[in-house]
């Protein structure tokens, strides 16, 4: 039926044949172009594509012509927005409805993309190139307020290219180094049990046969998709084609998954990005607007549409505050996800299966099945690392 095309992708489903990557003429995710295509082979017709050489093909995908509109669109709304505060008011409203409309016409068939990566950055350079040709030259902003605000914006792009490496890809080395230290493991505790008495618990079992709470019908399974055996917590992304070790989801900001490898270092960025937008937004606001108190100068800032440079710097103000928002939210659930030791793809999975309870106003869903009280999920979550046997993804896959 028709609303089924329109119904979203639920984990570990199987996927469509024509969502195969190595299908090299099934490129859309329709299955009537799949069709076509399809018709076109038997036809004996060559592919539509433009580029024969598939260097050139690949670096078409990663260019993203399509980009340069949007980029050129930004800065050009905000100085639209900067005119009249009902025009900020309106373009402000209406700029994430244009941002997707613009997205889904031009990137809707494409599987990973640098869309929102390269927006994001663009941002960023675009308010510190503001920060520093029109608040600086205020004299508001001291050397040492301006080495902190540049520090974070280093730091925080450190941490995204370190979150970029890779976020713990499941190999099936994976499961033959598993198996072979689980076989290493018998063979030490039979060779135990032969010589030296094993020291036995209150409740009387063998101290090497007891296994922790999470580990209690944690079997490796596996995935329908890659056909390889993965560990307990992982998951399949048909955005990257491949099983992640701690799934947690896919974020379309950084272009790539957020796994057991590179979790800590994304809610490092997260966090380093929060504060130091926060911080650039209120020395931008202290030197606009210098007779309010920082809590209402957002919304009550008179005379700063007199000038237009004034204006543009109050509306990118807003434009940072409502991205600073949305990016506060994501934080603040993730925490709380690593308090109670859920990931945001179990937490999707209980509440589809009705398994996991809500808490704190639906910000988390509690599945209770790997929670071991606050400290030890902390604990677990800032000392686990990559299991994986294969090598890490190099620094030339940062996109």
């Amino acid at each position: 039926m028709q609303w089924q095309k329109l119904k979203p992708p639920e984990p570990d489903d199987p996927i469509c044949c024509c969502e195969c990557d190595l299908y090299q003429y099934g490129c859309c995710c329709d299955c009537e172009d799949l069709d076509e295509a399809f018709n076109r082979w038997l036809k004996d017709k060559p592919s539509k594509s433009t580029f024969q050489s598939p260097v050139f093909g690949a670096m078409a995908d990663n260019l993203e012509i399509s980009l340069i509109p949007a980029l050129l669109m930004l800065p050009l709304l905000l100085k639209v927005a900067a005119l009249h505060y009902l025009l900020g008011i309106t373009v402000l409203t209406a700029l994430p409805g244009l941002v997707l409309w613009y997205y889904y016409a031009t990137h809707r068939k494409k599987r990973r993309t640098l869309f929102f990566l390269t927006l994001a950055l663009y941002s960023l350079a675009y308010m510190y190139y503001l920060f520093i040709t029109e608040i600086l030259p205020r004299g508001d902003v001291s050397q040492l307020q301006v080495c902190t605000v540049t520090s974070g914006m280093i730091f925080t792009i450190v941490s995204l290219i370190h979150t970029k490496k890779g976020p713990g890809f499941v190999t099936a080395a994976l499961h033959d180094s598993h198996s072979h230290s689980q076989e290493d493991k018998k063979e030490s505790t039979q060779v135990n049990n032969g010589s030296i008495q094993s020291p036995a618990s209150p409740s009387g079992t063998p101290a090497e046969l007891q296994t922790p709470k999470e580990g209690l019908g944690a079997k490796w399974s596996r995935c329908p998709l890659c056909k390889i055996m993965r560990p307990p917590r992982a998951g399949h992304c048909r955005t990257c084609g491949s099983c992640v070790q701690r799934l947690d989801h896919h974020c379309i900001w950084i272009n790539s998954c957020v796994g057991q490898a590179n979790h800590r270092s994304f809610l490092l960025t997260l966090s380093v990005f929060v504060l130091t937008s926060l911080y650039g937004i209120s020395l931008v606001l202290c030197s606009l607007c210098p007779r309010q108190y920082l809590m209402t100068a957002l919304f009550y800032c008179p005379g700063v549409y007199t000038q237009s440079s004034t204006a543009l710097c109050f509306t990118c103000a807003w434009y940072s505050s409502i991205v600073a928002g949305g990016l506060l939210y994501l934080l603040v659930t993730q925490v709380l996800n690593i308090s109670f030791n859920v990931t945001e793809r179990e937490a999707q999975l209980a509440l589809r299966n009705k398994t996991g309870q809500s808490r704190l106003w639906g910000l988390v869903v509690d599945t209770g099945e790997y929670s071991r009280g606050f400290y030890q999920n902390w604990v677990e979550f800032l000392t686990m690392t990559d299991a994986s046997a294969s090598s890490r993804s190099s620094l030339t896959d940062l996109v």
